[in-house]
């Protein structure tokens, strides 16, 4: 306890350590004002840091720890830690990030980015009042996403539509108005878990439906469903497996096949589509991601509703998007639930222009399917501009290799495209170093790490983003080891 408290004095008090973060701070230019607290706030946690560090050392090492101690704080340690809690709270937050991860539906990243028409219609709404929930025609209040509803009745062959806030809510909001209190029933191999550890039994609890679990994880027969059916029974539900898939000795049964059972008895069917696949008239084809099922044939297969989201493969916002039968849809509208749910006019803005482009016969120009398409020769081409200007980046070595990269967020798990990617590596730095500092750069950039390399995949660069990218990296300080991120 004497050699800690001994090697303790050396450390500034917090006042000492907030004026020297204040000084630092009056020499930046073009940087905002921190308030004071917030100052002192990041001192105690630093100097706090340092006493567990120093109290973590063990008995008996009172000199060298008091040495170690010394030289830390002689070498600016306190006021280069505070700083890096500083550097951390200003870059804290949704900021805009480059995605060099060749995963195009980047989950971590935000999925689908935004065609810039519905970035401005989005942004123009946002900036004022806008015509959310009144017709202003007749000046009497309407559904907010009355809109949406029309334009997906125009690209789908459905009745009516709803908009919420993600695919996940759409269900509950489904499974809580069709079979609240009641069974539902489910194939056991359609029982899946989405990201985030949600799994689809839990939000059924939530809704306060009764799961009634039929066939086997492999093998589910129209047959199974009908043998449970029961007097408490009141909506079949369909789940796209969409993050894996069952292979080999394995059978389903079909969405027609369960929406023809529900009606002989009166039920609800439903369903769960997720990624939202659709296959447009002028588009090119969107074949390459194999099973995944489209958006028509879901509906075709006479289903009551289909739930999907709006930020996968639609290439919009997020949302959770239920379309279907007009009479079934009303009666999700009607749940209180939904208003918890709904969408904010940004939001709905851009939903609405993103499937205004899809019926104008523009999809291809949408962000997301446009990534999904890009040519492996068009990607070659960028990595090698990329690898050749890099590689005159003191410090830096640039390689291209052909890799493949997935889709993402649950959309075709099994379907690999192939690409091209810049494998980068920087004096002194590991893999995972390396992606670090790449993370922390001004605009983080965010690549990823496989087989021990660091991989720049450039099939998810939006335009502009090339010259972006070289410049950020251009301007860090690759030689030497760098500071750390």
């Amino acid at each position: 306890m004497a050699d800690t408290s001994r090697a303790l004095r050396h450390l500034p008090s917090v006042d000492k350590l907030v004026d020297a973060l204040a000084a630092h701070l009056a020499r930046s230019t073009g940087e905002a004002p921190i308030p004071r607290a917030l100052l002192v706030e990041f001192a105690r946690a630093e100097l706090q840091e340092a006493r567990r560090r120093v109290g973590d050392a063990g008995p008996g090492a009172g000199d060298e720890r008091e040495r170690a101690l010394l030289a830390w704080i002689e070498a600016g340690g306190p006021l280069a830690g505070a700083l890096a809690r500083l550097t951390r709270e200003r870059g804290a937050g949704l900021l805009r990030a480059i995605n060099v991860s060749g995963v195009v539906l980047n989950t971590g990243l935000g999925r689908a980015p935004w065609h810039p028409e519905a970035v401005r219609a989005a942004a123009e709404v946002a900036g004022g009042y806008a015509v959310v929930e009144v017709d202003r025609w007749s000046g009497e209040r309407n559904q907010r996403d009355e809109r949406v509803s029309e334009l997906l009745t125009r690209l789908l062959p459905c009745e009516a539509a709803l908009a919420v806030n993600n695919c996940a809510a759409a269900v509950l909001l489904a499974l809580q108005s069709l079979s609240g209190g009641r069974e539902t029933l489910v194939s056991r191999g359609e029982l899946v878990e989405i990201g985030g550890s949600f799994r689809m039994p839990a939000v059924m609890e939530r809704a306060g439906v009764q799961l009634v679990e039929v066939g086997t994880t492999n093998r589910t027969r129209i047959g199974d469903f009908e043998a449970a059916l029961g007097p408490k029974s009141a909506l079949l539900l369909k789940v796209h497996p969409s993050n894996f898939r069952i292979r080999g000795f394995a059978e389903e049964a079909s969405p027609k096949e369960m929406a023809e059972l529900a009606r002989q008895h009166g039920l609800f069917s439903a369903y769960d589509l997720g990624s939202g696949r659709v296959d447009v008239e002028g588009a090119a084809s969107l074949d390459f991601l194999g099973d995944e099922p489209d958006l028509h044939g879901a509906l075709q297969s006479g289903v009551d509703v289909v739930m999907f989201s709006g930020d996968k493969l639609l290439g919009g916002p997020q949302a959770g998007l239920v379309v279907g039968r007009a009479e079934v849809v009303a009666k999700l509208r009607k749940n209180p639930l939904y208003r918890a749910l709904r969408l904010d006019k940004t939001i709905l803005a851009g939903l609405e222009r993103t499937l205004e482009l899809l019926l104008a016969g523009r999809a291809d120009e949408l962000p997301a399917r446009a990534l999904l398409q890009r040519a492996a020769a068009e990607i070659e081409a960028l990595a090698r501009r990329i690898a050749e200007a890099l590689s005159r980046v003191p410090g830096l070595e640039a390689l291209v290799l052909p890799e493949r990269s997935q889709p993402g967020s649950g959309s075709a798990p099994d379907v690999y495209l192939d690409t091209f990617v810049v494998a980068l590596a920087a004096q002194g730095r590991s893999p995972s170093r390396l992606a670090a500092e790449l993370r922390a750069l001004p605009t983080p950039v965010f690549a990823r790490v496989h087989e021990g390399r660091v991989l720049l995949d450039p099939r998810t660069l939006l335009a502009g983003e090339e010259e972006q990218l070289l410049e950020l990296l251009r301007a860090h300080p690759w030689t030497g080891t760098g500071p750390r991120p």
